[in-house]
């Protein structure tokens, strides 16, 4: 199988360029100053784009490898996608809307793009990062839990629960 290769310099300037024109739309729209965002291309996996604040800092983070085997489509819907939840943040803030709620659907069709939520890629070359996962018994049967829920349950800051009987589900070791 042949692997993908990162989107270009070249493409990453368009990219940015893109990100930045629709800050900008929505800026005149809301007659509000909307300041640049930074843009990275280190995001690896299965998505294609995520908005991201981080110790205060809003960060826009794109797939280098999924904008190169989609480029076309990516350009059309991710980078629209979060730069609607950017700006959602900077208009709204992030603590009194939902993800995809009105709001940032409002945004989308400011910005002229399609408000669906997520895309399906074909993966195929494209490098993906897996999350361990720990075993976890109820009453009834094993879960996996994901390395993030794991991470939470040992710090305190979260308990599940079986969807079938209802007992807490226990870390197996």
């Amino acid at each position: 199988m042949l692997s993908v290769q990162p989107i270009n310099q070249q493409q990453q300037d368009i990219v940015r360029r893109l990100t930045s024109t629709y800050i900008d739309q929505a800026a005149v729209f809301f007659d509000r100053q909307i300041k640049p965002v930074p843009v990275q291309f280190d995001l690896k996996g299965r998505a294609a784009g995520m908005y991201l604040v981080q110790d205060g800092k809003s960060i826009i983070r794109y797939n280098a490898y999924l904008f190169s085997k989609y480029f076309e489509d990516n350009i059309a819907t991710t980078v629209p996608h979060e730069v609607a939840h950017y700006v959602a943040d900077m208009i709204y803030g992030l603590e009194n809307i939902r993800p995809h709620g009105l709001e940032w659907k409002k945004i989308m069709h400011i910005l002229g793009a399609d408000a669906s939520v997520t895309a399906n890629y074909d993966l195929a070359g494209i490098p993906v990062r897996r999350q361990r996962r720990f075993n976890y018994d109820c009453g009834c049967m094993t879960h996996q839990l994901s390395a993030i829920r794991h991470h939470k349950v040992r710090m305190g800051k979260a308990a599940y629960r079986c969807k079938y009987c209802g007992s807490k589900v226990v870390y197996t070791g």
